[in-house]
């Protein structure tokens, strides 16, 4: 039985600095550490390059050790989908400070089941508060006249002389890119904001709408939110369709339905966070009953089965 450090920031602007020091008699000792830097807590656990990679070499018993539980999720979603899997797979997972640190997080009682969902919520509020925050902020600054983004790469006289040399000169946009030090895309949004492109010939490829950057996005896209395929249990089905938001309605609706026996599935192909939608938001209806109940424990357990297969 074994530690396994499991450290995360959001930014490239923040470090590992303040979780290595509450680690850091683990770290001491040699324990391995995991890291996803630069991840937002939008990214369910699960699907972060960092995190698989311990759950692939945890053995059973292991503890996964985090300095505070916003470092591993941070929404109700992302626990509810992480913990059946750290059960499964028999792991520990502690939080080294605070009004945690003597909790087992991967417990199956009903009291640390109980405990952990609030925790999440919160942790999501805090999330949602901070964005909330960082909007109004953003707005203020803007309503005030500050110049918001970032710097501009190229000064007004570099600026300029890029756009003489595209009309004047015939200079393609790549080799101006080359020239000054930056990206074609730069370049094109200095020649739209002076009206040199009224009608663009020389669009390239790299940034464009359906161009291979498109693509890189998509498949970036694809590796955090994949699609993936899951039997929706029918009485899971019947609730989301009254009371699930759109995409999830429009999903189910979509579906194929199975039949088993004197029952039936809906065989759903949706983005991994919209079947992680799913059980959050039939989770409290679907509790009233003994059926509901093994419908959502089906219907979790084969979400969770496909993320780790995936």
């Amino acid at each position: 039985m074994a530690d396994r450090l499991y450290l995360r920031h959001s930014t490239d602007s923040q470090t590992d600095a303040r979780q290595k020091h509450a680690l850091a008699a683990l770290l001491a000792a040699g324990a391995p550490a995991y890291e996803d830097p630069a991840t937002s807590s939008r990214v369910l656990s699960l699907n972060r390059r960092g995190f698989k990679q311990l759950l692939d070499e945890a053995a059973v018993g292991d503890t996964i050790r985090i300095a505070d539980a916003a470092r591993l999720f941070r929404s109700v979603a992302d626990i509810i989908a992480l913990r059946p899997v750290l059960i499964r797979r028999g792991l520990h997972l502690r939080v080294e400070s605070g009004l945690l640190s003597g909790i087992d997080l991967a417990s199956d009682d009903p009291g640390t089941k109980m405990m952990v969902s609030v925790l999440a919520a919160v942790l999501e509020f805090q999330r949602d508060m901070i964005s909330e925050n960082t909007r109004e902020g953003v707005a203020a600054a803007a309503a005030s006249g500050k110049t918001l983004g970032r710097p501009t790469a190229l000064t007004e006289d570099q600026a300029a002389d890029v756009v003489t040399a595209y009309t004047e000169q015939g200079t393609a946009v790549k080799a101006l890119a080359r020239q000054y030090g930056t990206s074609p895309k730069t370049i094109r949004r200095i020649l739209d904001d002076a009206g040199a492109r009224a009608d663009p010939k020389d669009l390239g490829t790299d940034d464009d709408a359906t161009g291979p950057v498109a693509a890189v996005d998509d498949q970036e896209q694809a590796a955090v939110d994949p699609t993936v395929m899951v039997d929706v249990p029918g009485l899971v089905s019947e609730h989301l369709q009254g009371t699930g938001a759109e995409t999830i309605r429009r999903a189910l609706e979509e579906g194929q339905t199975i039949r088993r026996g004197q029952g039936y599935s809906v065989r759903v192909s949706a983005p991994l966070s919209v079947h992680v939608a799913m059980i959050e938001q039939s989770s409290t209806g679907l509790m009233q009953s003994p059926a509901g109940r093994k419908a959502h424990r089906i219907h979790s357990d084969r979400v969770t089965s496909v993320r780790i297969t995936d």
